[in-house]
């Protein structure tokens, strides 16, 4: 998969530098490897967030199908 070299630049990818993607259904997350991962970067957003209650129990009252 090709980069626009603005964002290769930005993150300090070279040629061939790794990734992780994560498919969220209608779009791509694409994050530099070796920063932590996307596990630790959805972990520390859900703890900036307020913990995963929170957020869960916020999803509930704003859609409450997602219950």
């Amino acid at each position: 998969m090709a980069l626009p070299a603005e964002a290769r630049r930005r993150w300090n990818l070279i040629e061939g530098g790794a990734v992780e993607i994560a498919d969220l259904g209608e779009s791509l997350l694409i994050v530099p490897a070796g920063r932590g991962g996307l596990r630790e970067l959805l972990r520390q957003a859900i703890e900036d967030a307020g913990g995963y209650a929170k957020l869960a129990a916020d999803a509930a009252t704003e859609e409450p199908e997602l219950a």
